[in-house]
């Protein structure tokens, strides 16, 4: 099997373009390609263009995290791609960001980070990678929120907090999509003819 080289040339939620060099001029590649990608859940349409060796992907939006995921496995891990970052990322990534910065400067957080890493390594092997840390601690706020409160509660704490675990179970194991799934349609624009 061959590695796919490719370069994403511009992405917004909701779209993505890529340049592949090695189909360029060649339409039969470019829509075996898409069709490959079409398979993804979430896809509305691919356009092809065998002149520029370009693919844009539109995607649905909403679907945004599921459809990274599912993308990201297509193409693999080595190919350096990166979905854009939603603001949640942006946060999470800050508040990493924000320990590291302590973790280097004192070593009560270094301690503290190293401990949480180590923590979230040894419940991802326990689990073969079907939870991580982000779920256990929801699942322990729920209980928390459960036994202090009451499930009766006015504000149902625990129902969003189990939303958020479910959701976040969700994005870590996306369903691949069956053989026989609907597949987004390929357009293929025409190369315009020289005189």
């Amino acid at each position: 099997m061959t590695t796919l080289k490719f370069n994403v040339a511009h992405q917004v939620p909701g779209r993505v373009r890529m340049k592949i060099p090695g189909a360029k001029g060649n339409p039969e590649m470019l829509q075996q390609i898409a069709q490959t990608f079409a398979a993804i859940p979430g896809i509305e349409r691919i356009t092809v263009n065998p002149t520029t060796g370009s693919l844009v992907i539109r995607y649905d939006a909403d679907q945004h995290d599921e459809f990274h995921g599912q993308f990201h496995r297509h193409v693999g891990h080595a190919s350096g791609y990166r979905p854009p970052t939603t603001q949640i990322d942006d946060l999470a990534e800050k508040i990493a960001e924000e320990a590291e910065f302590l973790a280097r400067n004192s070593e009560s957080a270094r301690a503290i980070v190293d401990f949480f890493k180590k923590l979230d390594r040894e419940v991802r092997t326990a689990t073969n990678n079907n939870v991580d840390l982000t779920v256990v601690v929801a699942v322990g706020l729920i209980a928390v929120t459960v036994l202090e409160v009451g499930a009766t509660a006015a504000t149902p704490v625990w129902v969003t907090l189990t939303l958020f675990a479910l959701n976040h179970v969700i994005a870590m194991h996306a369903i691949q999509a069956d053989e026989g799934a609907a597949t987004a349609p390929v357009i293929i624009k025409a190369q315009k003819a020289t005189r």
